[in-house]
């Protein structure tokens, strides 16, 4: 056995002992937690019911404080906190996690109080559940890249931001809004830039130019919109179409003097190097697997 398969089945032996542990945890003790909780809240008048909850909110007891935003709806739904315990268990929903439960919370708060005078923050939340760009449990360890990952929630929380300012302008929640957008915007514009590299490598430069033009005329004045010129430079030079290669490239000369892409005296680096019909021996013995040609990579961020 070689130490990388040794060490492969460690990892693997770790995994599963850690995912052991914690369904184990959450069944041990999340239960008992519920049942003492249960007891704890079986007399409890609206009002303390309602101060329980935020005693659990402040605690973080996300779980527990959704379970009692129900038991309070349900044991008065037409008392003084009903409409209050509605729209509290968004929010509660969505630091549990459950985020999926949180929109649904929300759109059911919105049909049943659309004039509220706390609707803008239903609105609001429903944009921050989508809003799915939250590190992972490795994250400590590496930088995330979330243009990578299926951005259809960003999109998602992107139009309900907009439909949320749209509405609701001057809501104390708009700022977060805004700033949260432009963080999307810059993830969405990257994931156009990863799909064009991709297309580049398998010498499909229309769909590259597409993908590219898509970050210019949607993601305008992004980190991506250099990069994006550089993948329009290169694709249309492979394309044939080598005026419009040469308008790209002045404009990258223009706005971004420093891209990788250009070379010191501020020329192109077309990939002279990279021609998929020239392969090596090597290569074409190995069947395409080794020594293979490397397309060029437009990705000008700091590693």
């Amino acid at each position: 056995m070689t130490i990388f398969a040794f060490n492969a089945r460690c990892q693997r032996g770790l995994l599963l002992l850690l995912l052991l542990v914690n369904f184990s945890g959450c069944s041990i003790f999340g239960g008992k937690d519920e049942d003492t909780e249960r007891e704890k809240t079986r007399a409890l008048t609206e009002t303390q019911l309602y101060n329980r909850v935020q005693e659990l909110l402040d605690d973080k007891s996300y779980d527990l404080a959704v379970r009692n935003l129900q038991l309070l709806e349900s044991r008065f739904p037409f008392g003084s906190y009903a409409e209050q315990a509605q729209l509290e268990i968004v929010y509660a929903y969505h630091k549990s996690g459950d985020d999926d439960a949180a929109i649904a919370a929300a759109e059911r708060f919105l049909r049943l109080h659309p004039g509220h005078p706390d609707a803008d923050y239903a609105w609001y939340m429903k944009g921050l559940a989508n809003y799915t760009l939250k590190p992972g449990l490795l994250a400590r360890f590496y930088k995330p890249d979330y243009s990578s990952r299926d951005v259809e929630p960003a999109r998602r929380s992107f139009r309900e931001f907009q439909q949320f300012i749209s509405r609701y302008p001057d809501s104390p929640y708009a700022a977060d809004a805004r700033v949260r957008m432009i963080h999307v915007k810059q993830v969405l514009a990257r994931h156009e830039i990863t799909v064009a590299n991709y297309y580049i490598k398998r010498h499909a430069y229309i769909a590259a130019i597409n993908r590219a033009t898509a970050v210019i005329e949607q993601y305008p004045q992004t980190e991506a919109t250099g990069d994006a010129l550089a993948v329009l430079a290169y694709a249309y030079s492979r394309a044939g179409l080598d005026e419009l290669a040469e308008k790209n490239v002045a404009l990258l000369q223009q706005n971004f003097p420093q891209h990788a892409a250009l070379d010191a005296q501020g020329g192109f680096r077309y990939g002279s190097n990279f021609d998929p019909e020239q392969r090596s021996t090597i290569n074409r013995v190995s069947l395409g697997f080794f020594d293979a040609p490397r397309a060029p990579r437009f990705d000008s961020r700091e590693s």
